[in-house]
């Protein structure tokens, strides 16, 4: 599905090379600074790259920008909302073309019942708080490239989507995730919490000070030898309640 040679940014992360498989959930984790964003930013194709991306064998640099739109959607980090449009004005913004009203409407509902956004359809996106805001960008970005309305949609870039969340909707935001994956995409997100990525992820790219240290499976680089260097904390890994867990010391 999603294929990378010698990526890199110049001053932001050295050369990378992967195979994303469909159906993968790929975690990238690090400390801050570690290029999380940059590799998110540079395969969406929003920042200039050295090396290679490819999606279903064909080059990223051989995608119109709109041609890219369908098959991608970006979650970046930090984005304010510049005018005082309601909330369903930003959303149409997001939605794919060609897409029948009724098809568009039963999908917009149902991503934003998951996400509580039903009752702030109207309401202009500068009054949102930050939660609200959060949640919004989530259903814009899963809008773009959701299967059912979008079948060419395949790649969901998200850069730390649990932002302002609080447990529910994290909790609503993973299920919404699995079930893009589940139909054949792919979700690449970065993620600080590591219990979260040991209990989600079916790949993991772990990073820092722009190199990559170890990727594979969660219970593969999920390891206190490996955690403890890369963040300069004593880790422990326990079994709590069927599930491994770690925990700081």
């Amino acid at each position: 599905m999603l294929t990378l040679e010698k990526l890199a940014v110049a001053g932001r992360f050295q050369p990378f090379s992967a195979e994303v498989a469909a159906g993968s959930r790929v975690h990238i984790i690090g400390p801050n600074g570690a290029g999380k964003s940059s590799l998110l930013a540079s395969i969406a194709g929003m920042l200039p790259a050295e090396g290679q991306r490819f999606i279903e064998g064909q080059p990223l640099s051989a995608f119109s920008g709109q041609a890219l739109s369908r098959c991608r959607s970006y979650l970046c980090q930090h984005y304010l909302p510049l005018s005082a449009m309601p909330v369903y004005q930003y959303l149409s913004l997001h939605q794919p073309l060609g897409v029948s009203p009724a098809e568009l409407e039963s999908t917009l509902t149902r991503l934003c019942s998951r996400l509580h956004l039903l009752d702030k359809l109207s309401k202009a996106i500068t009054r949102l708080s930050g939660g609200e805001w959060q949640r919004v960008r989530l259903v814009a970005a899963l809008l773009q490239v959701w299967p059912t309305i979008n079948p060419q949609g395949r790649i969901l870039l998200l850069d730390e989507p649990a932002n302002s969340l609080d447990i529910a909707h994290q909790q609503a935001t993973d299920l919404l995730v699995a079930e893009f994956c589940a139909a054949g995409g792919v979700a690449i997100i970065s993620d600080h919490d590591l219990n979260h990525t040991l209990h989600h992820a079916s790949q993991v790219w772990l990073m820092a000070e722009g190199a990559f240290i170890k990727t594979g499976t969660p219970n593969e680089v999920l390891q206190p030898a490996t955690l403890q260097p890369v963040y300069g904390v004593n880790f422990e890994q326990h079994r709590v309640a069927g599930k491994s867990w770690l925990m700081t010391v």
